[in-house]
């Protein structure tokens, strides 16, 4: 298993991976230091999220190799239909996945997403509008939602 750490927006970004795919994407808390030489498995996927932080990527093509349940698999994989600059509720992603009952179930494996931004699992918001748990904290969760938004807060100043 290979492992890089690339600097974001949002603060340092482990990306873990083999020749199978991408393992993890995690945005670390603590201070880890930039990776000088990315690992080549590991390549691709530092270099589309540097264009998703810069606005020149809406979609990742990467070999995902993420480990779960198959429940957590099924969620993870609706959460990759969930179009950039468009949200849904844990309901609906419930409703999407064919069992309104698992609303629980489907929240909790929305919250073991290894793959931070790629699987985009800050797309999933409360039934009345609010941003409701991420693993990552929610200020990034806004941020990310800001950052995908097709309306663009203008200054007045």
């Amino acid at each position: 298993m290979e492992r890089a750490y690339i600097p974001t927006p949002l603060g340092i970004t482990k990306l873990e991976g083999d020749e199978n795919g991408l393992r993890a994407i995690t945005v670390m808390n603590t201070e880890e230091e930039p990776t000088e030489i990315i690992p080549e498995v590991l390549e691709d996927g530092a270099y589309q999220l540097k264009e998703y932080f810069h606005g020149k990527r809406k979609d990742f093509t990467l070999d995902l190799n993420p480990q779960g349940t198959d429940f957590q698999k099924r969620v993870w994989q609706a959460l990759l239909d969930i179009p950039f600059g468009k949200t849904t509720s844990y309901l609906e992603l419930s409703k999407t996945l064919g069992d309104v009952k698992a609303i629980r179930a489907v929240a909790a494996a929305n919250g073991k997403n290894p793959l931070w931004i790629v699987v985009p699992c800050h797309r999933v918001i409360g039934s009345d509008g609010s941003l409701t748990g991420y693993a990552g904290g929610l200020h990034r969760k806004k941020w990310l939602l800001d950052h995908e938004s097709p309306v663009q807060q203008q200054s007045l100043f």
